[in-house]
């Protein structure tokens, strides 16, 4: 058994459809970091709401700072949109900051987690509350110190802990 006072990090693609399965299945649910669209905050927003959550759930705007087709992340140019959106329509959802993932295999993160900081900066202005307030997470096992060097919150490090993924078949 797992203590009940585990909080769980939700990091992946969630398709808007499956928000009321993950919210209402997950009862100790802290954070989903990786909401990438306004779509996916609104259903979010009615899944807490359906649940009656009675704190917020935290979320985490993924950005797509590689620009790879593979990964999911909204555009840079949309980060503000989706902040005012998600502090505007969704009171259900706590903005917390902003999450990426960097190319994988790249030996230089450094751009994308500058790329991170500078959307950052944008959100933090338009909302009106100081950069330090959002968090930043990026970085993962084989980048993590470059992450923490260029100011990431929280890292996630699976593969140093739980060794490598199996190939997909």
């Amino acid at each position: 058994d797992l203590p009940s006072d585990i909080e769980w990090h939700f990091i992946g693609m969630l398709q808007s459809n499956k928000a009321k399965s993950l919210v209402a299945g997950v009862p100790n649910l802290a954070v989903v970091e990786s909401v990438h669209s306004t779509k996916t905050a609104t259903a979010l927003q009615k899944a807490c709401e359906a649940a009656g959550r009675s704190d917020p759930l935290r979320v985490m705007i993924q950005v797509l700072t590689s620009g790879e087709d593979s990964k999911s992340g909204c555009d840079p140019s949309e980060c503000v949109g989706m902040a005012q959106h998600i502090v505007e329509q969704c009171p259900a959802l706590q903005l917390t900051g902003l999450m990426t993932i960097g190319k994988f295999g790249d030996p230089n993160p450094e751009p994308y987690f500058a790329l991170l900081q500078q959307c950052r900066g944008r959100v933090a202005q338009a909302l009106g509350v100081g950069e330090e307030s959002l968090e930043l997470s990026m970085g993962m096992s084989g980048d993590y110190d470059k992450a923490i060097a260029a100011g990431s919150t929280s890292v996630r490090v699976g593969t140093s802990i739980f060794g490598a993924r199996p190939p997909k078949a």
